[in-house]
């Protein structure tokens, strides 16, 4: 019976031996992959966030907007650093800090230090305008990097990209670029509404890319003497907090439909209300503390329908020194012509019924023939 059960229907001794080995190791096996589930789970996790991260950055420097070291630095960032880093302006160099990062990490601030930046404000359809302006009161070539190296002035064409990164009008800005190398580059989708929201990036671009003693915001649409404008400016370096430009306070446009209509007019008080204290947008400039302050307050700070509004807005309970220069406001000839031959150059000259030179491609010449100071006026200069 004992044989019957070894070879017969019954396991074997040997069959039941190793069938409790292959128990035991298979139990063994279970239980260290159950072991080494959470460690695992993580190892794979951070190595998808890194994928992911390495995507981001690939995506961003398909574009040429990230530096080399992007990617890793990208780990330790917010989303609204990433994409400042991202849409960083490409004629920057990778070594420049922001003054606030510099102050933060005890390193030296290796932004170049001038007497002024002056932002000429554009649109992508605006290229004639431009060429009209290069023309005319703004030097180019050459002349333009010497204007930089001697008098410690930089000029830009200042605008930001196309809703597609990389689209054909950020093509065409970059074409352009690479011929007159005049461009500042922003953090920026353009749009007409919205020119408060490129107002601050602008100022906080500037302010990181140099330490200046002023910081001027000027319109495609206007002339400007650049003599004139340095040497009033230079007037004022004693003071500080200074903010420079014609000062006005229009009412408050509730109705819809006008131009400058303000959807907030209800946070000024009644109908009929008017603005508090602000320069008009053509043309201002800001000391250095003013236009670190927006830096530094850029994501904070309300943008109302209007960018001169919003701009006057930031500065309420600072304290400020509003200077009402009317030189910065002239109109064309023959006002300024006749402050010119008066010895007292216009810094900026427009026409008021169009809150810029009206048809500026086909006049800015005349304009500039008629009350332009002369080139001579911005080399002599005292700064």
């Amino acid at each position: 019976m004992l044989m019957a059960s070894k070879s017969g229907a019954g396991l074997s001794y040997r069959s039941i031996v190793i069938l409790c080995i292959a128990s035991f190791s298979m139990g063994l096996l279970f239980t260290n992959r159950m072991w080494l589930l959470p460690e695992t789970k993580e190892k794979t996790q951070a190595y998808s966030e890194e994928c992911e991260m390495k995507q981001v950055a690939g995506s961003y420097a398909e574009f040429g907007m990230l530096t080399a070291d992007a990617s890793t630095a990208m780990s330790s960032m917010s989303e609204t650093e990433i994409e400042r880093e991202a849409w960083k302006e490409s004629g920057q160099p990778e070594s420049a800090v922001s003054p606030e990062a510099s102050d933060m990490a005890g390193v030296p601030d290796q932004r170049s230090k001038v007497f002024m930046v002056v932002g000429i404000n554009t649109a992508f359809s605006s290229r004639k305008r431009r060429d009209s302006v290069r023309r005319t009161w703004m030097p180019k070539g050459e002349k333009l990097k010497k204007l930089e190296e001697e008098k410690k002035i930089i000029i830009r064409f200042v605008i930001g990209h196309g809703a597609t990164p990389g689209g054909i009008l950020d093509r065409a800005i970059q074409a352009e670029d690479s011929q007159y190398h005049d461009f500042m580059r922003l953090a920026h989708v353009e749009g007409y509404h919205e020119l408060s929201a490129k107002t601050k990036m602008y100022f906080t671009t500037a302010v990181s890319m140099w330490d200046a003693e002023y910081y001027i915001k000027v319109d495609d649409d206007v002339h400007v003497n650049l003599g004139a404008l340095s040497t009033t400016l230079a007037r004022h370096r004693a003071k500080q907090r200074v903010y420079i430009g014609c000062m006005k306070s229009g009412p408050v446009l509730a109705q819809k439909g006008v131009r400058y209509h303000e959807p907030e007019y209800w946070k000024f008080g009644e109908h009929g209300n008017q603005y508090f204290r602000h320069a008009t947008g053509q043309l201002y400039a800001l000391s250095k503390e003013l236009a670190v302050y927006i830096s530094k307050n850029n994501d904070i700070l309300h943008k109302y329908a209007n960018e001169d509004v919003s701009l006057g807005a930031w500065f309420i309970g600072l304290d400020v020194d509003h200077i009402d220069d009317r030189r910065m406001c002239c109109g064309t000839p023959p006002d300024c012509e006749w402050k010119l031959n008066a010895g007292n150059a216009c810094v900026a000259s427009y026409d008021w019924s169009c809150s810029g030179i009206c048809n500026s491609v086909q006049r800015l010449w005349h304009i500039h023939k008629k009350c332009g100071e002369g080139e001579k006026a911005l080399w002599k200069a005292e700064l």
